[in-house]
This record gives structure tokens, C-alpha cells and sequence, in this order.
């Protein structure tokens, strides 16, 4: 069997999507910034694009969507189009818990002489929203929490914690790349300002991906050129990668409100059959939580005979495709810094997994990984029985 489990890296371009995208290849290749007819049909073929993502997020206008490569060119859109509006170094918020994409752009307004506050994080990976609160200056110009977190599968209290930055006066930005097209998200209802999103998350193509923004929001753009996107991201559209964005993101918006509750079904079916597997720990809040993810940590895990990345082998072996937290950097496994904010021991880090579900994903592929995992665990440590607990 091959079964896949890794669809918060990835997931499968679906068949719409790339018909949509053949057809642009082959028959709407003008550049959509041309004034003939060719330009003007690629054109509205982007125009239908932003309407469908702005649907699938609510946002009443489409302008407001800024199309970009990905979710980590939006983040760093997001952040650097807020602190580059400053004349000089003020203070943001991010959580110690978000995505590269948000901590290194941080990183780096460190050495421009920015103050950066990373909010500590409970053991299931939640902000607490009085530490926001507390955390708050004078010169805070910009909050940056992720929605979902993709190793851990822990939701953000999002709705409160932007409502305690909108009172403050600072601006607030959400990196839901994990959480758009996985729950419902209304813009219009939800207090942020910013928000993130990625293509290839929700069934569409790589390469793709785009910012909400406000209106009335302003931003200094990252590049430089042509003015497109209303000149906040220079440079010709890819129109057909776009294309196939706006059909993933209308179809992901018309399956939403079926798929959340299969997926929960699902996910709480391998929580349940692996709860029996001694010292394999789940991590996360299991209330508050992606309905797809799945995640556990190894009790025993040692970063040489045993750790996640060794599960990850192991299961792709039996033709199952998992994750784990901890990298690997010149040989040398590293522990994942999600679980370290966690309050996890740097040992526990080394063990991390992650079992992500889609739009594929069957009970039997459930039932399956669960009965492989538990073989694997028990040829590993011996030394632990595999009974009820």
C-alpha cells in the first residue's frame, strides 16, 4: 500500500485545477498587463482568480488580495511591508511557535536594531492572550501570530488575540497557511489585518500564494518594477499557477463544510487507535486543533537508534509517507525548536511526528498506519509492551 500522510508539506494538485491551468498554457498565455485581447483575457482570468481566493476568506473586496510565490514571500511581505513604512526601529510580537518564515524575517530586524518579543507558549503550543496583552509598548507597531500550527496541529486563540492588538492600535498579521481551506475563516468577522495563505495547501499548484490585506492598510512593497498587484509585488503574473489557485481555492470554499467534520472523524480515529502505543506522547491541544493533524513525540527517543526522523524511514519503507519536527543540519539531528518553546526536554525534541490527512486519506489507510506504526515502535523498543494502558 501507499498511503500519504504529509498533507501539511503538500497535497496533490487536483484534476480541476490543472485542467484550468493546461487551458491558460495552451490557449491564454498573454501577459496579462498587455492591452489587446490576448492581455486582457489573461487578465480576467487572474481577476476571476482573486475573486475565488477572496470567497474562500471572505474578504468583500478582491483587491485586497495580493497574489505572491507562496506563503513565505507573503509573511515576509506582510512583516517587511509594515517595519520598511518606519523611519526608524520600533517593536513586534510573534510567537515562539510560528513558522521560519515569520522568525527569521524577525531575526533580521534584530540586526537593523528592532525590538523583537517572541510570547512563550503553553505545553499545547497556545499563546496565552494577557501574555499579548502584557507584552504590548508604545511603540508596537505590528503582532504576528500563526493560526495553525503546522507541526503540532495547535489553533490560536486568533479572534481574541487580534482584538487585544486592534484596541492597542498596532497592526495584526496571521500566517494561515495551514488553516485556510482546513476552516472556515471569514476576514470580514475576524479582527486581523494581515493574513497569509498558500496554493499548494489546499489542492492547488506550487509556486503560488497570496497576502490579504485590509483595506486601508499600507505597505511598502518588496519589489520593484511594473507596479502590478497594485504595485505592492512587481512583476508579470503566473497566470496559469494562479489559475489553478483561484479553482483549488472555489472548490476547497464548496467542500468545506463536509470535508472539516470527515477529517476530524478520521483524526480522532488514529488518536484512538494509537493511545494503547506506550511512549509515543501526543503533542498539541487536542480540542483546539487542525482537523487533519495528528502528532506525537517519542518517550524514548535518543536523536541515534531512535527519533522521529527514524520513524519517518521506517514507515516510507512500508510505503507510508509521514514527517517529523527535529532537522537535520551537516549530518547532526537538531531538536525541534516548536517542541523546545513547548517546554519539552531537548531529548523528547529529537522525536517528534506528524500524520497529516486529506482529501484521500480513508479509514483503511487509518487503520493501516496505526497497525504499521505499532510494529515499527515494537521492533524499535523492545523494551516496551504494547498493552492498554
Amino acid at each position: 500500500m501507499q498511503i500519504y500522510l504529509d498533507y501539511s508539506a503538500t497535497t496533490p494538485t487536483r484534476p480541476e485545477a490543472i485542467a484550468a491551468m493546461q487551458g491558460v498554457f495552451t490557449q491564454q498565455w498573454g501577459n496579462p498587463s498587455s492591452l489587446h485581447e490576448w492581455g486582457q483575457r489573461a487578465a480576467t482570468i487572474v481577476e476571476q482568480a482573486r475573486v475565488q481566493v477572496a470567497e474562500l476568506i471572505n474578504a468583500a473586496n478582491p483587491e485586497s488580495i495580493i497574489f505572491t510565490s507562496g506563503g513565505t514571500e507573503a509573511d515576509n511581505l506582510a512583516i517587511m511591508g509594515v517595519v520598511r513604512k518606519q523611519n526608524v526601529p520600533q517593536h513586534i510580537i510573534i510567537s515562539s511557535v510560528e513558522h521560519s518564515a515569520v522568525t527569521e524575517p524577525a531575526n533580521l530586524l534584530e540586526t537593523w536594531g528592532w525590538e523583537v518579543t517572541r510570547l512563550g507558549v503553553d505545553n499545547t503550543g497556545r499563546v496565552n492572550p494577557q501574555d499579548l496583552k502584557a507584552a504590548l509598548q508604545h511603540n508596537t507597531v505590528l503582532v504576528s501570530i500563526i493560526y495553525g500550527q503546522s507541526e503540532i496541529g495547535t489553533v490560536q486563540p486568533i479572534a481574541e488575540l487580534g482584538k487585544i492588538v486592534q484596541q492597542h492600535g498596532a497592526l495584526f498579521h496571521t500566517d494561515a497557511v495551514q488553516a485556510v481551506g482546513r476552516l472556515p475563516i471569514d476576514v470580514q468577522q475576524l479582527p486581523v489585518d494581515l493574513l497569509s495563505l498558500s496554493s499548494h495547501k489546499l489542492y492547488g499548484p506550487q509556486g503560488v500564494g497570496a497576502l490579504y490585506i485590509r483595506p486601508g492598510v499600507e505597505l511598502m512593497p518588496l519589489l520593484s518594477g511594473g507596479g502590478q498587484e497594485r504595485g505592492l509585488r512587481s512583476g508579470t503574473q503566473a497566470v496559469p499557477i494562479i489559475a489553478g489557485f483561484g479553482v483549488a481555492a472555489g472548490l476547497a470554499a464548496e467542500e468545506l463544510s463536509i470535508e472539516i467534520p470527515r477529517l476530524i472523524k478520521l483524526r480522532d480515529r488514529l488518536f484512538s487507535q494509537l493511545a494503547d502505543v506506550p511512549g509515543l506522547i501526543p503533542t498539541g491541544d487536542r480540542e483546539n486543533r487542525l482537523p487533519h493533524h495528528v502528532s506525537f513525540y517519542l518517550e524514548q527517543a535518543d536523536g541515534e537508534k531512535l527519533s522521529g526522523k527514524t520513524l519517518v524511514r521506517q514507515l516510507n519503507l512500508a510505503g507510508i509517507g509521514i514527517s517529523a519536527g527535529a532537522a537535520c543540519h551537516s549530518g547532526k539531528l537538531s531538536p525541534s525548536p516548536i517542541l523546545l518553546a513547548m517546554g519539552y526536554a531537548e531529548k523528547a525534541a529529537l522525536g517528534g511526528i506528524r500524520l497529516t490527512l486529506g482529501r484521500d486519506t480513508t479509514e483503511a489507510d487509518i487503520d493501516w498506519t496505526a497497525m504499521v506504526l505499532k510494529q515499527v515502535l515494537q521492533r524499535l523498543t523492545p523494551d516496551l509492551s504494547l498493552v492498554q494502558r
